[in-house]
């Protein structure tokens, strides 16, 4: 692995050696598809691994019901649960909607759109994440386009969200918030992230070589990475990572265990890490990985997302205080 961790960004407190799973963190995952021929099976079960692979103590993955064996045959370490489909293999928004609920109550986290397709059950789940304001939501990959076709949009930010576009969803969504820049020439990337960010009210993580990361009013550019990352799954391993941090180690809700361990990381109470320090420390930990998959393969291609995973770990590590 190449040089070392960002100086700029926060550090991730050290784990207390009493920590359980129950208090590490749960992380919620909805996505997938079983529309037509294709089955998309392995973007949720992707965003699993991330954040498990992140350290979260718990997963939970909402998928439609025919995926649900395959989610938990790709991942046996998280849980899943069945959302009722029509023969068709579309998901019943109203009933996925009182799953998501329910769920919601135990998350710390929320990951929605691996793997989703661009229906409008899609876009009611996304829309009731981005609305709900308990569980700080990622949102990718299909929900990103689902969102893309709402009018008005702006509207309707209420929560904690950080979208992780690449630079095709992110112009389908910069066409209605009448956003010009190039997500892609470096130039206007991190021009482009910031209004986003700013019309939104959230946080964006515009993918690409040199990962552009934005609140709107703090915007940081990741130096890290490797071409091997530009493989399918890896935004959907990213989008876990990232949810699986801020399950752990999210501003709200506040645990004594994880609170004494950011004291014993000389981190006080109004240090602790937000939103966009975790997105940026999630953004730098996979782009480490990428790094040290190459340094150990000897190869710039042939990375599998699954083996991007099991990378995840001492990069994570290698991020605390």
């Amino acid at each position: 692995m190449n040089g070392t961790p960002d100086t700029s960004l926060k550090r991730l407190p050290r784990r207390p050696a009493d920590l359980h799973k129950g208090r590490a963190g749960v992380t919620l995952v909805i996505g997938g598809s079983c529309l037509g021929e294709e089955r998309m099976v392995g973007a949720p079960a992707l965003a699993a691994c991330g954040a498990l692979r992140s350290g979260c103590g718990l997963v939970r993955v909402l998928t439609p019901a025919p995926l649900a064996v395959a989610v938990l045959q790709m991942m046996p370490s998280a849980t899943a649960t069945a959302l009722t489909v029509d023969h068709d293999g579309k998901v019943l928004a109203s009933a996925a909607a009182e799953v998501m609920d329910r769920q919601l109550i135990h998350a710390a986290a929320m990951v929605i759109g691996p793997g989703m397709p661009d229906d409008d059950a899609t876009c009611a789940l996304a829309l009731r994440a981005v609305q709900q304001e308990q569980t700080p939501a990622v949102v990718d990959a299909g929900a990103i386009a689902a969102l893309a076709k709402v009018p008005s949009l702006t509207k309707d930010f209420r929560g904690r969200v950080i979208l992780t576009p690449h630079p095709g969803e992110f112009r389908r969504l910069a066409e209605p918030l009448r956003i010009a820049a190039d997500p892609v020439a470096p130039a206007t990337r991190r021009v482009a992230c910031e209004q986003m960010a700013q019309r939104l009210g959230c946080i964006v993580v515009l993918k690409g070589a040199g990962t552009v990361v934005s609140d709107g009013l703090r915007t940081w550019t990741c130096s890290r990475g490797h071409p091997c990352l530009a493989t399918a799954g890896t935004g959907d391993v990213l989008a876990g990572v990232i949810g699986g941090l801020i399950a752990q180690h999210g501003p709200e809700p506040h645990d004594p265990v994880l609170e004494a361990a950011r004291a014993r990381a000389g981190m006080a109470q109004s240090e602790t890490l937000s939103l966009f320090d975790l997105a940026c420390l999630g953004v730098e930990a996979h782009a480490m990985a990428g790094e040290r998959w190459a340094a150990e393969r000897g190869a710039s291609g042939g990375l599998l997302a699954m083996e991007l995973g099991g990378m995840i770990p001492a990069c994570v590590e290698s991020l605390r205080g």
